[in-house]
This record gives C-alpha cells, sequence and structure tokens, in this order.
C-alpha cells in the first residue's frame, strides 16, 4: 500500500511539473507502477523503504512511458511495457536493497542449504542486487524467447497487425476508444 501511494503521488508530482497539470490517469498510472514495483520485495521491504521504491520507480516509468517510446516508437497500447516490464526490472532489481536487515528489512533465506537458513549479519545489498540482476536478465532472455516464439506461431497462424487504419487512428483509440495520457 505504501510503494501504491508514494508512486501515485510522484507520478501525479512528474506530470505537474512536465505538463503544469496532474492527472487522475496519471495517478493511476503510478498505483499501478507502485504495485508493480513492490510485488518482488512484498513481504521483505520495511515500510519507509518502500515508499522510496514508490517514489523513486513512477520517474522511471513516466520516461519511458513519455519520450523513450516516442524516441524508438515501439507500439505500446496503454504502456504496458513502460509501466509493467520496466516497473517490475526496478521492483525486482530494488529487492536487494529494501530486503535489507540494516534498512529494517526481512533479508532473504540460503536456500543452497539445508535446512533453509538466514543469517541477518551476512547479508550484503551488493551481492543481493547483482543476484537480482541476473535474474532479470534471465527472465527477460527467458520471456523473449518464449514470446518470440509465439509471436511467430501466431503470426504464421492468425496474424499480429491490426489493420492500417487502425493503426494510423492509434491503438489507444481504435481498440480501447480512450486516450492514454495528456501529451
Amino acid at each position: 500500500m505504501l510503494a501504491t501511494c508514494a508512486a501515485a503521488v510522484s507520478w501525479a508530482l512528474i506530470e505537474q511539473f512536465h505538463h503544469g497539470k496532474a492527472s487522475l490517469l496519471g495517478a493511476v498510472t503510478g498505483a499501478v507502477a507502485g504495485l508493480v514495483a513492490i510485488t518482488p520485495a512484498a513481504g521483505l521491504g520495511a515500510p519507509m523503504t518502500s515508499i522510496v521504491l514508490g517514489f523513486v520507480v513512477s520517474p522511471i516509468c513516466y520516461i519511458f512511458v513519455a519520450f523513450v517510446k516516442g524516441k524508438l516508437g515501439y507500439d505500446d497500447t496503454l504502456d504496458v511495457f513502460g509501466v509493467h516490464c520496466v516497473g517490475g526490472i526496478v521492483g525486482a532489481i530494488g529487492t536487494g536493497i529494501v530486503a535489507s536487515p540494516a534498512l529494517g528489512g526481512q533479508g532473504v533465506f540460503d536456500y543452497t542449504v539445508f535446512p533453509a537458513a538466514f543469517d541477518a549479519s551476512s547479508y550484503s545489498i551488493a551481492t543481493q542486487v547483482v543476484t537480482q540482476i541476473k535474474a532479470v536478465l534471465f527472465t527477460l532472455v527467458f520471456s523473449g524467447v518464449g514470446s518470440a516464439i509465439l509471436f511467430f506461431v501466431i503470426d504464421k497462424t492468425l496474424g499480429l497487425r491490426p489493420n492500417a487504419e487502425a493503426e494510423q487512428e492509434g491503438l489507444d483509440l481504435s481498440s480501447h476508444g480512450e486516450r492514454a495520457y495528456n501529451y
């Protein structure tokens, strides 16, 4: 709840700064980014580190939604990549920080030994962040390869692309009947 609320406020502040006004849709998008970011750390982080994670995730997701998508020209209806993928990466890597017992977190169990053990004095933020980065990279490669295979099969059977008119109008409007943001 704390990361979600902090992320909603953070997104609203960014919109206020960037556009001169905040929007409810932006605040809700920030709340979703906060939910996505805190999910990997659920039960591991302390209240204050959860708030910090929420404040940090929204600006990063906002950059992807408002700037990177336009620069790279990828099609992201309702900004699923910019909020869910990027927010999930931030949250997964941030879990190594917020879980630190030194910051009030719960730490992690060592499942490589039997029985699983936990030693708060041996927790290293740097080591855990490196582990989290490896897990994120594995997940990106695994899901990327799996998605590529599925996209290939669907493209050859059902087709992937909308018609040119719907794409020109924009998929937010043609598929969902709404504009996503204030820009």
